[in-house]
């Protein structure tokens, strides 16, 4: 069963009211024109709640939605450690890397390596951050999404996504990073609600007696392997998450590595009105990523009863949202398509800035004016949703479990860059030399990792790999002169105090997450 006329309806509808919200909140005063601070950082005047739900709006695209609920129905409840520990990274993050990035005043990641290390380095790394965003991160966004609008619609999965592309556009080429984070509290409300639905509609078709929390229940009688949180060797998923190994190695790295060094989430926390602002939005995330493994995961493991013969997981989900009565399935696919078009707005905005600022202003446009610089961004922004349109059917049309390809593919250049910004921030010592060979050695170790140990799981190697990087950086670092002293970073000017609100949220989720994992051990 697909959408009806009033599904149709309530999507239009959404699509229309956001794209006018859009625009009406990125409008400017009479007589000011936007420069490079309004389009990239929405001015820095993000209020705590914008920042949290746009982190949240940004990250649960059609990746996590589709992706990691396809993982649910292949793998169970494990996946959602990327979830669950994603949270207590969020924490981390905000009490010891925002306060030192917010101090230097930076606009991107590539920024901050240069003021740290030099030009060389931001150049590398900007270039490796729009390919990876372009190639690998809007390709999936994009084709996932498709995915969900063909097994609803019957549309053509290039079609689809060019719908998704233009939505895109209009709802965020106009105002940058502003049009996207102040509208992301809609997206998120939209998100949550929706995702709640579906879990919910799931749970009652199970349950014989018709109550959700029975449909748990059952679904954890019936297979309780599903809801293993740490694998044993014997599982087929252990490769992709082996077992005490994922709380204890590389899943750390990756999830330091997305929420701390990423261009693409951080950016919101760069806007803040202030550091306290910028936590309080951290936090804010954090307590909603413990909620969206329930809305997420949990409808993926419900369809092996209900929908066991899928084709592919990643049908999982959109075979789920089939289970909702009219007018409902269309809130909860209009809950999807704000997913989807968050992400994609995020992500463009994301590249645009990179390119703009990093490699653009530097390198040939260094008397454009600051609204010159805003039309590069968007051209930009534009430019990169149509190569990653004709990119995403040859690198995923045959791919089963694109969340797990996505982490695969993004694990041989994490260790490095968590690697790079560890001795950035923490090591006054370190060199711009050194920072090179982090990044570099980590990508060139993965690579022939595998020959050496072809059974070892992916995330284990990014672990071992990171060690391995961040020691070859220390060694090149003492081979080379010491950076000047407006290079380092001075981690004594710098106050790493939190409010009692975030100290206590911080204390929440970590007994939260202790009990999960007890309790599904």
């Amino acid at each position: 069963m697909g959408l009806a006329s009033l599904d149709y309806a309530l999507v239009v509808l959404y699509g229309i009211a956001l794209i006018a919200v859009a625009w009406w909140v990125s409008r400017e005063k009479a007589g000011h024109r936007k420069d490079t601070r309004d389009y990239f950082l929405a001015g820095k005047s993000l209020p705590w709640w914008a920042i949290g739900a746009s982190l949240i709006a940004a990250n649960i695209s059609a990746e996590q939605i589709i992706g990691m609920s396809g993982s649910g129905f292949a793998v169970g409840l494990a996946i959602a450690s990327y979830e669950w520990m994603g949270a207590i990274t969020l924490v981390l993050v905000g009490k010891f890397a925002l306060p030192i990035f917010l101090k230097r005043g930076i606009y991107t990641m590539p920024q901050f390596l240069e003021s740290r290390f030099g030009s060389s380095v931001k150049y590398v790394m900007s270039v490796f951050w729009l390919v990876l965003y372009t190639v690998v991160n809007l390709t999936t966004i994009m084709w996932l999404g498709a995915t969900a609008i063909n097994t609803l619609t019957g549309l053509g999965m290039f079609h689809a996504m060019l719908a998704l592309a233009a939505f895109a556009a209009a709802y965020s080429l106009y105002g940058g990073l502003k049009a996207v984070a102040l509208t992301d509290i809609i997206q998120v409300v939209l998100l949550v609600f929706g995702g709640i639905i579906i879990t919910w509609i799931a749970l009652v078709e199970i349950s014989p007696s018709g109550g959700a929390l029975n449909g748990f229940f059952v679904l954890m009688s019936e297979h309780p392997g599903k809801f293993d949180m740490i694998l044993s060797r014997d599982n087929p998923e252990y490769i992709n998450l082996p077992g005490i190994g994922v709380l204890l190695g590389g899943m750390w790295i990756m999830n330091i590595s997305y929420w701390g060094f990423n261009q693409y989430i951080i950016q919101r926390a760069l806007g803040a009105k202030s550091v306290r602002e910028a936590q309080s939005g951290i936090l804010f995330a954090a307590l909603l990523k413990m909620l969206m493994p329930f809305v997420i995961v949990v409808p993926g493991i419900a369809a092996v009863m209900l929908a066991p013969d899928l084709a592919r997981p990643d049908q999982a989900y959109p075979e789920m949202m089939k289970l909702a009565p009219q007018g409902i399935r269309g809130l909860v696919f209009a809950a999807l398509i704000a997913a989807i078009v968050s992400s994609l707005g995020s992500m463009i905005n994301s590249i645009s800035t990179i390119f703009t600022m990093d490699l653009a202003k530097p390198l040939f446009a260094r008397e454009a004016s600051e609204q010159r610089l805003v039309m590069i961004g968007r051209a930009t922004s534009f430019s990169a949703l149509v190569i990653a349109l004709f990119l995403a059917t040859p690198l995923l049309g045959n791919s089963p479990q694109v969340f797990q390809n996505i982490q695969n593919w993004t694990g041989f250049f994490t260790p490095g860059v968590v690697a790079i910004f560890t001795l950035g921030l923490f090591w006054k010592r370190a060199t711009e030399i050194g920072g090179l060979v982090a990044v570099v050695s980590s990508v060139a170790l993965s690579l022939v990792w595998p020959l050496f140990f072809p059974e070892m799981p992916f995330m284990d190697r990014v672990g071992l790999v990171f060690l391995a990087s961040l020691a070859l950086g220390v060694v090149t670092s003492f081979m080379q002169r010491p950076n000047s002293d407006e290079q380092v970073v001075d981690l004594g000017g710098i106050s790493f105090s939190t409010g009692t609100d975030f100290n206590l949220g911080a204390v929440l989720i970590t007994i939260m997450l202790i009990a999960i994992y007890a309790y599904w051990w």
